[in-house]
């Protein structure tokens, strides 16, 4: 691992300062990815700087608009809160799903979206619900929509000096319901080969909002508007899930590589679709 300094602002300011500063400084909130992408110089920094102790960056709280989760908030704390587990269970069972226990206690949802990894699992979730990034930097504050955040593997709109500050996720609207399956050859891989994030609403046996989201399937996360679209005011039943899912497979864009072939991957999308949208159809009918 290459030298490089270390800085641990308790304010938003001082981190927008100090990431500012320097050409090749880097925020830290977990490490998990990091860390390991310094040890083996996939990534150079002359200064990581730690942003746990930044209050804002550290706030998990439901408010009248809905949920904030500060990027260095880790998955643990997410995943033991009642109140997440109540409003946005999806949310839930993903920060469940990132890691072991140990990963869990350390990893953050803005590490991982930072990360841009095509197959982060809770980026595909946090797209469906509707999250958006909250970004400070020297130039001020924006407000980004999560699915035009990444630009590519490991790319983001992010501007020198800027980071994630924190993430929004609007309250769940009546009876809407987001179910996320992955497709692992092995329990104990991490990393998906495919997966879907499926959110609809069932109202009437009709349904009134969706939205599918595919990941591990392009160089960034895909929202299938095209194909989510398709399911609106059609009748909650089989052939418009059929419809959707081989709509949202079309957009997949998938790669070879060592865990699966292009073909295999485009596959997968669909039958993933389809069974995230038979999933969170029967639990939309259950949700008041």
């Amino acid at each position: 691992m290459r030298w490089f300094d270390y800085a641990a602002p308790t304010s938003l300011a001082q981190t927008v300062a100090a990431l500012a500063g320097h050409a090749r400084a880097v925020p830290l909130a977990g490490g998990t990815d990091l860390l390991v992408q310094l040890r083996f110089r996939q990534r150079q920094a002359d200064v990581v700087v730690d942003v746990k102790r930044v209050p804002e960056l550290n706030q998990l709280s439901c408010t009248e608009t809905g949920l904030v989760v500060g990027a260095a908030v880790p998955c643990s704390r997410i995943a033991q809160s009642a109140e997440v587990l109540s409003r946005w269970p999806a949310l839930s069972r993903v920060a469940r799903l990132i890691g072991g226990v140990q990963i869990q206690s350390r990893a953050t949802l803005g590490g991982n979206v930072c990360n841009a990894s095509p197959s982060a699992d809770a980026v595909a979730v946090l797209i469906a619900l509707r999250a958006t990034c909250h970004v400070a930097g020297p130039a001020g504050a924006r407000t980004i929509p999560l699915d035009e955040f990444f630009l590519g593997p490991g790319r983001t709109v992010l501007r020198h000096g800027e980071l994630l500050a924190w993430l929004h996720l609007p309250r769940p609207e009546p009876c809407e319901s987001c179910q996320y399956i992955r497709f692992t050859p092995r329990e104990e891989m991490d990393i998906a080969v495919a997966g879907v994030a499926a959110a609809v609403a069932v109202e009437a046996n009709h349904f009134v909002r969706a939205r599918i989201v595919l990941s591990a399937v392009g160089p960034t996360p895909i929202l299938a508007r095209t194909a989510a679209d398709l399911l609106v005011d059609e009748p909650a039943d089989g052939p418009a899930i059929d419809r959707a899912a081989d709509a949202a497979m079309a957009l997949a864009r998938p790669i070879s590589d060592a865990r699966a072939s292009a073909d295999y991957r485009r596959h997968l999308s669909g039958v993933l679709a389809r069974r995230a949208l038979q999933r969170a159809t029967a639990e939309s009918r259950q949700t008041p």
